[in-house]
């Protein structure tokens, strides 16, 4: 890839939504919030204190965003960065990458299991420490333990970073993908009372979700290792720019 395609925007946005509705996230999502804000679930469902306690939810979730954006930034910035060195080996480090997508994909939809997959790598943490700057710390330690649901949808941007030849295209796609799994965080705190019954709803499709998820790495997959991704790119100029 000579340069980031436009639609690799897409799909690393497209990922962070992924993750925000994985299975893994999306029914911990409340008490992260109550966790980082440090607000009880009966005041943030309660009327009479919302907006006493807007601004404090808004700094709390913005700064937990910021820890794990950081963390996903300095990944999607080393992928980058050993792709320079193995710029020789592009092409094989872009069809073995986009098998082992391909791989990940299938053992998304359940179809086969990979057991070190399944390994969870959760810090608990009794007490938030230090106020704001904790809630920043929290989303370090959220980046730095994920579990088996986000880390496939991660390891693909991850994948994919490491086969731009521009450093800096690395970062852009994991800032982007850290906006597609922190905006809707943002918004659910914003709005929490909306977001529980948004859930109750998602619920029954969950294993819908978790299927979609598996067949989007399986794509993402198989453009990597056809090298479609330019053919894409220019058809998309093509109709911006007829």
């Amino acid at each position: 890839m000579n340069q980031l395609p436009e639609v690799s925007l897409f799909i690393a946005f497209s990922a962070g939504l992924l993750s925000f509705v994985s299975p893994c996230v999306l029914p911990l999502v409340p008490s992260y919030i109550t966790y980082i804000t440090g607000v009880s679930f009966h005041e943030l469902t309660g009327a009479e204190s919302k907006s006493k306690l807007r601004w404090v939810t808004i700094f709390h979730s913005l700064l937990f965003i910021s820890g794990f954006s950081t963390i996903f930034i300095i990944m999607g910035a080393s992928a980058s960065y050993l792709g320079q060195l193995l710029a020789q080996y592009q092409e094989w480090v872009m069809k073995a990458g986009g098998i082992l997508i391909i791989i990940l994909g299938i053992h998304f939809t359940g179809v086969i299991t990979l057991p070190f997959l399944q390994m969870e790598k959760r810090f608990e943490l009794r007490k938030k420490p230090l106020g704001y700057l904790g809630s920043f710390f929290v989303g370090i330690i959220f980046a730095a333990g994920w579990t088996p649901c986000i880390g496939p949808i991660l390891s693909t941007i991850l994948i994919y970073a490491s086969t731009a030849k521009s450093f800096y295209a690395g970062i852009l796609l994991l800032f982007i993908y850290s906006m597609g799994l922190g905006l809707p965080f943002f918004l659910s705190s914003l709005a929490f009372n909306s977001f529980l019954g948004a859930f109750e709803k998602l619920k029954r499709y969950m294993r819908v979700i978790t299927l979609v998820s598996g067949l989007f790495l399986i794509t993402i997959g198989i453009l990597m290792l056809t090298d479609a991704f330019q053919e894409i790119n220019q058809y998309l100029n093509s109709l911006t720019n007829p």
